[in-house]
């Protein structure tokens, strides 16, 4: 489960590479009714989205050569630069060499074996986003990838994760958890193979998941608001009601109404 009380191997960080800010602000506001705040002159355009004052997640301008947008995960490290070369070393790819970022931290943009990117962070001032796991939060992150055991074996030398198979109606799928992390609610995450399989599979990506009280409410917002659906609205047994959606850039991500704890 995804907390503020950040370890190694934590998701800590998420933000929007989009290229209209201003465009992107007024879809997730219309979505989540998040807010933005700039980071400040010197940020290059950077900014927060806000819940009731809170970091939820951030947006900033695509800046990579050749970027399309997209949402990226970033988790925690002690050491930027050590983690760097781990993933190096296990057949990751660099796109963003370890920099500092004024005071609030050190990053690094990388891409897995199989291709998904995520990044970085090692904290210094900015510890990381301030709210999890409430309405219109970041509730869940998921990998689909070509090849899930291999990409399970990268993040356990990058950050110690437990891996652990389940089977689901839908086929198998990997909870990954912090290292030590033990119960029901340890797992952050998952992996799973990447829709269509085969040659015909899809792109290997992250793909972060926001908690909705409402699935089909919030389908139909994002359609209003100019965006698309991916895959509609589903119940999926012992998970909850679940859709995949973009925005009008077409950046993809999940929503999800949890089915209710049991007693």
């Amino acid at each position: 489960m995804l907390s503020t009380d950040f370890v190694t191997g934590s998701p800590n960080w998420l933000d929007l590479g989009s290229p209209d800010t201003a465009a992107s602000a007024e879809f997730y506001g219309a979505v989540f009714g998040w807010d933005l705040q700039s980071a400040g002159p010197d940020a290059g355009g950077y900014g927060f989205f806000l819940q009731g004052g809170k970091s939820v997640a951030a947006l900033g301008p695509l800046t990579e050569e050749g970027a399309s947008p997209a949402w990226t995960v970033y988790f925690q490290t002690p050491d930027a630069d050590a983690t760097v070369k781990a993933a190096e070393q296990a057949g990751g790819a660099v796109r963003v060499a370890p920099t500092d970022v004024m005071d609030a931290g050190r990053l690094a943009c990388l891409t897995d074996p199989g291709g998904a990117e995520f990044a970085l962070w090692q904290p210094a001032a900015v510890k990381g986003l301030e709210r999890f796991c409430e309405p219109d939060t970041l509730l869940w992150v998921e990998l689909h990838t070509a090849d899930p055991a291999a990409a399970g074996a990268f993040y356990r030398t990058l950050f110690g994760w437990g891996t652990e198979e389940k089977e689901f109606s839908v086929g198998t799928y990997t909870l990954i958890s912090l290292a030590g992390a033990s119960g029901d609610d340890a797992a952050f995450g998952g992996i799973a193979p990447a829709p269509g399989g085969g040659e015909a599979a899809g792109p290997s990506r992250w793909i972060p998941y926001f908690l909705v009280t409402d699935t089909d409410a919030t389908v139909a917002k994002v359609q209003e608001a100019g965006g698309s659906v991916v895959a509609p609205a589903d119940d999926v047994p012992d998970v909850g009601r679940i859709a995949w959606l973009a925005d009008q850039f077409g950046a993809v991500f999940g929503v999800l109404k949890p089915l209710p704890r049991a007693a």
